[in-house]
């Protein structure tokens, strides 16, 4: 019986089926005083061997050879699992980039003419300056 709703769940004998794979539930209860609160799932798979099976089947330790009994394969991480903080350019790369590419690059477009046209007319007065006295000389 589940203490927290009181209704049944379905109890397995690992001893009795030797082989057992689900979601196991992890379950927050630091203080007794309040609920527990479901904090997350986790996928695992569990057996049960005899010492002569150990034997004959040794597992690794974690991915390190003999990677057997079960077989893991290399874990399935998307791109953009890593740490903002410790690597800042691949959060520029792969969410600013990915989204507003177009949007920085005609920015930096416009901020390049913007800048051309200003130091234009910045030297244009001189310029013209310059010939309406050579024009007199």
């Amino acid at each position: 019986i589940d203490n927290d709703k009181g209704k049944e769940v379905q109890v397995v004998s690992l001893f009795d089926q030797k082989n057992i794979k689900g979601w196991w539930p992890c379950y927050c209860d630091y203080d007794p005083s309040i609920p527990r609160e479901l904090t997350g799932k986790v996928e695992m798979e569990l057996e049960v061997l005899t010492k002569e099976d150990a034997e004959t089947k040794p597992a690794g330790r974690a991915r390190d050879e003999p990677n057997e009994n079960p077989r893991l394969k290399p874990p399935d991480r998307p791109a953009t699992s890593f740490s903002w903080f410790t690597s800042p350019w691949k959060s520029i790369r792969y969410i600013l980039w990915a989204n507003y590419k177009w949007y920085i690059i005609g920015a930096l477009l416009l901020i390049l003419i913007i800048a051309f046209i200003l130091i234009f007319l910045y030297s244009l007065p001189g310029g013209v300056a310059d010939e309406l006295f050579k024009m007199f000389d």
